[in-house]
C-alpha cells in the first residue's frame, strides 16, 4: 500500500513540477538573473576597450602595461550586475574576432592561438579579482563560457 502512495506522490510531484518548468520558462535563455542582460531589452552591451587590449597583448605573450590592466579592471567592475560581466567579455570577444576576420583558423594574431585567446578573455574576472557568478552558483574566476567550443 504504501508503495502505491511514494508512487502517486512521486508522480504528483512530477507533474506539477513539469508545469512550474513550463510556466517559468526552465532552461530558456531569457529565464534567470543573465536574461537582464540581453540586448534585445535594452541592455546595453560595454565594449570593454580596455580588455579588447589587455587580451590581445596577453595572447601574444607581450607585457601589459598598468595602465591597460587598470582600465580593463575598472571597465569590467564599473558593470553592475555581476551576471552582466561574462557576457561583455563574449561579446567582446567575439567583436575582436569579427575584427581581425577570424573564422574557423587557429591562429587569431600572429602567435595567437584562438583557443588562448578565448582563455584569456574567460580568465579577466580572475586576474582583475571582479566577482562573477556562474549559472552552477559558484562564484568561480573564469566565465563558464570558456568550456564551450563555440565562443
Amino acid at each position: 500500500m504504501w508503495m502505491k502512495t511514494v508512487f502517486w506522490g512521486l508522480l504528483l510531484f512530477m507533474l506539477v513540477a513539469t508545469t512550474m518548468a513550463v510556466e517559468y520558462g526552465a532552461r530558456s535563455h531569457n529565464s534567470g538573473p543573465w536574461s537582464w542582460c540581453d540586448p534585445t531589452t535594452g541592455y546595453k552591451v560595454s565594449t570593454l576597450t580596455g580588455c579588447r587590449a589587455m587580451v590581445k597583448l596577453q595572447c601574444v605573450g607581450s607585457q601589459v602595461p598598468e595602465a591597460v590592466l587598470r582600465d580593463c579592471c575598472q571597465q569590467l567592475a564599473n558593470i553592475n550586475n555581476e551576471w552582466c560581466r561574462c557576457g561583455d567579455l563574449s561579446s567582446m570577444l567575439r567583436s575582436v574576432y569579427q575584427e581581425l576576420g577570424v573564422r574557423e583558423g587557429k591562429e587569431v594574431l600572429p602567435g595567437c592561438l584562438k583557443e588562448v585567446m578565448k582563455l584569456t578573455a574567460a580568465s579577466v574576472p580572475e586576474v582583475c579579482k571582479v566577482p562573477i557568478p556562474n549559472p552552477s552558483g559558484d562564484r568561480a574566476g573564469v566565465c563558464y563560457w570558456a568550456a564551450y567550443p563555440d565562443v
